[in-house]
């Protein structure tokens, strides 16, 4: 009983709680196939009221509630569970780095546009975090500095962008801009290796997208891309994927075949847990405490990938139940975000 008083005054210390790993679209895509000449792109079939269908051409993809474009029907979900801010991006399939370079930046600036009516109509509701074409290095660069005019505080980028990952020196100009914009990164998994062969069980999404964020991770890592860009605030979804649970297994590589590892840097892989941030997505206390260690409370942030199935949707309940210090409570909740994407707290009180 006394745990349970103790937790429940923590929690009552905490003045402000941020979602920061949630996605939106907009309601209504422009049809890209039409417009571009060629397939792959996302559509969206309104086929009965609050209800979308998301269609990749012919195939049938997701289906939607209006929780994932109407800002509203979203305040008032996520006010149930005593959030008061989500930060929003769009859904990775929408990044289309597949698309033709100039096609995939009209798509990331229709977005971004979209994005920032929302945080501009909602600014203590909503953060923006905006997508940029990947596959377009130049343009990316030209895009982020356009998404810094437009208020948006960061970007989400794929975990490979076209199966190349993230350490390529293609890359370097981004990562540079975003340390001179103070714009901060969130790495999503997406095109998830393996995905053709294990289709069943839902695999690529329960298997795939684990090990996608792992990839990102080491590639980031053992490029020396921390290195190169001290700077850079990197976060990782889904509280890093299988990363910090093989963390042994990578730092036993990295000690016993520096000759296949530590080619790009001579760092152990472990002294970067603290550097860059994770979201708490586990759906389980024992790992979550397991992260927690490793990375210090200062650099797991509350996330729920909100509104899709596989997310935390009671946002962070199951951290009320682990008898957390508040100091801890209030880093998950609202500190560690802050930190990440450099803003005042007194913005969204």
């Amino acid at each position: 009983m006394e745990q349970v008083t103790t937790q429940s005054n923590n929690l009552k210390k905490v003045k402000l709680k941020i979602d920061m790993h949630s996605h939106i679209l907009p309601k209504h895509l422009p049809d890209w196939e039409k417009k571009f000449g060629y397939g792959g792109f996302i559509k969206l079939d309104h086929y009965k009221p609050k209800w979308a269908k998301m269609m990749q051409g012919d195939k049938f993809f997701r289906e939607i509630n209006h929780n994932c474009w109407d800002p509203e029907v979203r305040i008032k979900e996520y006010q149930k569970f005593n959030t008061q801010v989500q930060v929003i991006c769009t859904v990775p399939v929408l990044f289309s780095y597949f698309a033709k370079a100039k096609d995939g930046l009209v798509i990331a600036q229709f977005l971004n546009d979209d994005l920032a009516s929302v945080v501009k109509k909602y600014p203590k509701n909503y953060i923006g975090l905006g997508t940029i074409p990947m596959q377009s290095p130049e343009l990316a660069v030209s895009e982020l500095t356009r998404i810094k005019n437009l208020g948006l505080k960061g970007i989400q980028i794929g975990s490979n962008i076209n199966n190349k990952n993230l350490n390529e020196p293609e890359f370097f100009p981004i990562w540079q801009a975003c340390q001179q914009l103070d714009l901060a990164v969130l790495v999503h998994p997406w095109n998830m290796m393996g995905k053709a062969e294990m289709e069943n069980y839902w695999l690529p999404w329960l298997v795939g997208m684990p090990a996608e964020t792992s990839r990102a991770i080491c590639s980031i890592i053992f490029g020396g891309i921390f290195e190169k860009f001290p700077n850079l605030r990197v976060n990782f979804c889904h509280a890093s994927g299988s990363f910090l649970s093989t963390l042994g297994r990578i730092e036993h590589g990295f000690n016993s075949r520096p000759d296949l590892v530590a080619i790009d840097n001579p760092i152990n892989p472990k002294k970067y847990c603290g550097h860059y941030w994770v979201d708490c997505i586990t759906h389980d206390r024992d790992m979550l405490k397991y992260v927690l260690k490793k990375q210090g409370s200062k650099r797991v942030t509350l996330g729920s990938d909100y509104p899709f199935p596989l997310g935390d949707l009671e946002i962070g309940a199951f951290i009320n139940q682990m008898n957390l210090e508040s100091s801890e409570l209030e880093d998950i909740f609202c500190n560690s975000t802050l930190e990440w994407l450099n803003i005042n707290k007194e913005d969204y009180l």
